[in-house]
C-alpha cells in the first residue's frame, strides 16, 4: 500500500482551513478523509473559533471513528463527528449562525472486501479501476448554483444548507443524509484520490487533463507536485482564474490499494 498527502495555503499570510489525513487502523484496512473549510465572508459568523479550529476538530472525530466503528457507516459516522464537533463550542458560540464554521467533505474507507465512499460538497473523489478507467464521484449541488448567485454573500447565504441550495457539514447533524455515498467491491478499485478544490481545479477549472491525467499526475509525480501545478498555474499572469481566488488552499490525497 501506497499513501501519498499534501496541503498547502491560498495565502501565506492565512492559515490553511483544508484538513487532510489518512489512517491504517490495527484492524487492518485504511481510511482517507479531505476537509474543505469553507471561508466565510467579512462580518460576524457567530464562532469565536474560527474555520482551522472547526476542520481540525471534526477531521480528527472523522478519522477516530472510521478506524473505530467498522459497524458504522459513514454518513452515521459524519452524523456523529459533526454532532461531536458541535457539542464542543455549543455553550460559546451561535450555532444557529448560517455561516458558523462548515466544511466540504471527503471520506473513503476499505478494507479486505469494500471501499466505502462519502462526498460532501464540491470536492473530488477519483476511483480508479484495475484496468485503469477513472470515475469522478462528486456531489454537484453547489455546481448548479449559478455564478451570479454566488457573486452575492446574501445570496449564497440564503442557499447555504437549504432546500434548493448546497450542503456542508456544519453543526447540523442531519445534513450527512445530503452526501454522496457508495460502496465498491474492494478488487475493483486499485486506487483512490481526494481532491480539494484548489487541487482539483488543475482539472475542473483550467483544463490542464482529464480525471484521469489527474490521478496519474498523483501516481508518477505525487500530490505536492500537483498542487506545485496548479500554483504555477495561478501565478501565470497570462491565465485568468475564472471564478473565486487566485490562489486557494489546495490538498490532495492518494493511496494506492
Amino acid at each position: 500500500m501506497r499513501i501519498d498527502l499534501a496541503s498547502a495555503p491560498g495565502n501565506q499570510e492565512r492559515p490553511n482551513e483544508d484538513w487532510v489525513s489518512a489512517a491504517i487502523p490495527a484492524s487492518g484496512g485504511g481510511v482517507l478523509i479531505a476537509l474543505d473549510g469553507v471561508t466565510p465572508p467579512a462580518g460576524e459568523v457567530g464562532c469565536a473559533h474560527g474555520v482551522p479550529w472547526f476542520t481540525a476538530r471534526l477531521g480528527g472525530r472523522l478519522t477516530e471513528l472510521s478506524g473505530l466503528r467498522r459497524d458504522m457507516p459513514l454518513d452515521r459516522i459524519l452524523a456523529e463527528a459533526i454532532r461531536g464537533t458541535a457539542d464542543a463550542h455549543r455553550g460559546t458560540c451561535d450555532l444557529s449562525h448560517v455561516r458558523t464554521p462548515q466544511a466540504t467533505v471527503v471520506m473513503v474507507r476499505w478494507d479486505e472486501e469494500y471501499v466505502e465512499h462519502l462526498v460532501l460538497s464540491d470536492s473530488v473523489l477519483l476511483l480508479q479501476t484495475p484496468g485503469g478507467e477513472v470515475t469522478a464521484v462528486r456531489d454537484d449541488r453547489l455546481d448548479r448554483v449559478p455564478r451570479e448567485v454566488l457573486r452575492s454573500a446574501a445570496a449564497t447565504d440564503a442557499l447555504r444548507n437549504a432546500e434548493g441550495g448546497f450542503f456542508t457539514a456544519a453543526a447540523d447533524p442531519e445534513v450527512a443524509r445530503r452526501a454522496v455515498t457508495g460502496r465498491w467491491p474492494r478488487d475493483r478499485v486499485r486506487a483512490v484520490a481526494a481532491l480539494t478544490d484548489g487541487a482539483s481545479r488543475w482539472t475542473d477549472t483550467f483544463g490542464e487533463g482529464g480525471w484521469a491525467e489527474c490521478l496519474a499526475v498523483l501516481r508518477k509525480e505525487g500530490a505536492e507536485a500537483l498542487i506545485g501545478r496548479v500554483r504555477a498555474i495561478e501565478s501565470d499572469p497570462s491565465r485568468r482564474v475564472p471564478r473565486g481566488k487566485r490562489h486557494d488552499d489546495a490538498s490532495a490525497v492518494y493511496a494506492e490499494l
